[in-house]
């Protein structure tokens, strides 16, 4: 025979439905300060300018025609 479970069981709220904390939401600007440091860094060290650049000649290519 399967045990029975006695007494009410509380069930957790997922962790959306929960109220969120009173710390105020980061400006984008901000996030955008902190971030492209880093993307700046990346692109200098993997040697990533080249093709950014090829990219945006060839989006420019297409936007003109």
């Amino acid at each position: 025979m399967a045990p029975q479970l006695t007494g009410t069981s509380r069930r957790r709220r997922p962790a959306f439905t929960q109220p969120r904390s009173a710390e105020p939401t980061r400006h984008p600007a901000v996030a955008l300060a902190m971030a492209l440091p880093c993307a700046v860094l990346l692109v200098a060290l993997f040697g990533g300018w080249e093709q950014m650049v090829n990219q945006a000649q060839a989006v420019a290519d297409l936007i003109t025609h």
